[in-house]
């Protein structure tokens, strides 16, 4: 007999020692990425270690219980054999599963020895024959399919009713935390073995972050210009949306990668309890063991929206930069003759389809290559600087070469004076003393215009040598 949900209560034991199962049916709501398990040593031997078991958390739903979901936590030594859902919504089937309390909630535990299971496709399908089973004798009844159609039938209509202050946007970000998210997923990379990085997009812009980082050792630890150690391909940038902050994540160490597959790229998806991570004053998440994918619908109101404001500000030539810049940059710098030019964001540089061209953006100089105007000629004859740049969508280097050098301090400054408008460039309060000169300084860059000019070394390989240089634009004298 299948057990509704609204009664598993019903059916906990009263007794010491004595375990009741039960046969449930019901959609998948929310799945956990699969995880070894966790070995509890005894007092003589303090601490824990991987267990033998992988598990994966499951939370469930039906038609009888739709205001609430059930957890239904799966054990297998072989991970392949845990339930592997190919969408949120589809349909399992628990047969001879344990009814237990876990902090005051009624929640079912797979018992490896008598427990098993079947997977159904959900909503939009119509086939009776499980996709998955746990062992190849379990074979569904007539009275199981009954309820599977039923259960279907009111999934085409359901939808979870959830507060949207619960899934915060990506410009609402503003410490390293647990979230949920709604996003849109852009792309998958396969950045090492078994390391993989999630590109993800809500059309918003992540907040501005203060810089903490020895600026003289930049040259050895330079800041990152992105959360993985290699840049995407020309190929694949020109694939993501030049607006918005694109947010990587990936995965805490020990988090199997099993449902991947439920990341479809193109799709939005709802995540729970992701952790909020900055990286060199970048963003990222981290998907943990408590990490969920949460059900859609086909009409969830929540993406619905999130879509409309996406496709909003793309329909918005001028809302294509960063929401932060507005109204004006401060007036730290000025660029010669240009203020006709639609500012771009960098995004747009980088995937821009000519390879040498002139642009004009507004971004924050987070570090800088020398950081003291004595360095600035210490190997070559010739000035010459190296700056890193960043906006809401990405982060470049781009050259200061000879005469635009002199463009941007305006002049041969004395080291006092040179140190100081580039103090002011790069956001080092006076209280911080000279630049460069207390190790991990936190340093606050202002949003600031600038011009810039792409060109190639190379003509066989003009693409893969493409660099980026300041030019036409100077840093103003401090009128405070």
């Amino acid at each position: 007999m299948v057990v509704p949900l609204r009664d598993l209560s019903k059916y906990l034991s009263r007794r010491v020692n004595v375990i009741n199962t039960v046969n449930v049916i019901g959609a998948v709501i929310e799945t956990t990425f699969a995880k070894k398990t966790k070995r509890v040593f005894p007092k003589k031997k303090k601490g824990r270690d991987t267990g033998t078991d992988y598990c994966c958390n499951l939370r469930i739903m039906d038609d009888t219980h739709h205001n609430f979901t059930i957890s239904a936590t799966v054990f297998d030594k072989n991970i392949e054999r845990l339930p592997l859902v190919t969408a949120v919504g589809d349909i399992i089937q628990l047969r001879s599963i344990l009814v237990d309390t876990y902090n005051g909630e009624v929640n079912l535990t797979y018992w490896k020895k008598i427990s098993s299971f079947a997977l159904y496709k959900g909503k939009d399908d119509d086939i009776l024959d499980p996709y998955q089973v746990s062992s190849s004798d379990f074979v569904p009844k007539d009275e199981d399919k009954i309820i599977i159609n039923k259960l279907r039938k009111w999934l085409v209509n359901f939808q979870l009713h959830e507060d949207f202050r619960k899934f915060p946007m990506f410009r609402e970000f503003k410490e390293e935390t647990v979230t949920n998210l709604t996003c849109k997923i852009l792309h998958h990379s396969n950045v090492a073995k078994d390391k993989w990085v999630i590109y993800a997009w809500d059309g918003t812009d992540t907040q501005p972050n203060a810089i903490c980082s020895n600026l003289e050792d930049e040259l050895k630890h330079p800041l990152p210009l992105q959360r993985e150690r290699l840049p995407l391909s020309r190929e694949i940038l020109c694939t993501l949306p030049t607006v918005g902050s694109i947010f990587r994540i990936v995965f805490e160490t020990g988090v199997q990668k099993s449902h991947l597959h439920l990341l479809t790229v193109g799709k939005w998806v709802k995540i729970t309890y992701l952790r909020l991570k900055l990286y060199g004053g970048l963003w990222h998440g981290v998907f943990t063991c408590h990490t969920k994918l949460r059900y859609i619908s086909n009409e969830d109101q929540l993406i619905v929206e999130r879509q409309r404001l996406a496709d909003e500000r793309l329909s918005l030539i001028s809302r294509r930069m960063s929401y932060l810049s507005f109204p004006e940059p401060l007036p730290i710098t000025a660029v010669n003759h240009r203020d006709h030019v639609t500012p771009v964001t960098l995004m747009s540089v980088l995937t821009h389809s000519e390879v040498t061209a002139i642009f004009k953006c507004i971004v924050r100089v987070v570090a800088a290559i020398p950081c003291k105007a004595e360095n600035l000629c210490l190997s070559t004859e010739k000035y010459k600087m190296r700056l890193t740049l960043k906006d809401s969508t990405a982060r470049i280097h781009a050259n200061v070469i000879e005469e635009d050098v002199v463009t941007l301090f305006d002049g041969y400054p004395d080291d006092e004076k040179w140190n100081r408008k580039l103090n002011r460039l790069l956001g080092v309060s006076d209280s911080n003393g000279s630049i460069g000169g207390e190790k991990d300084t936190t340093r606050n860059p202002p949003w600031v215009c600038v011009c810039l000019k792409s060109y190639y070394l190379s003509e066989d390989d003009i693409w893969g040598t493409r660099n980026f240089r300041v030019f036409d634009t100077k840093i103003l004298e401090d009128s405070s």
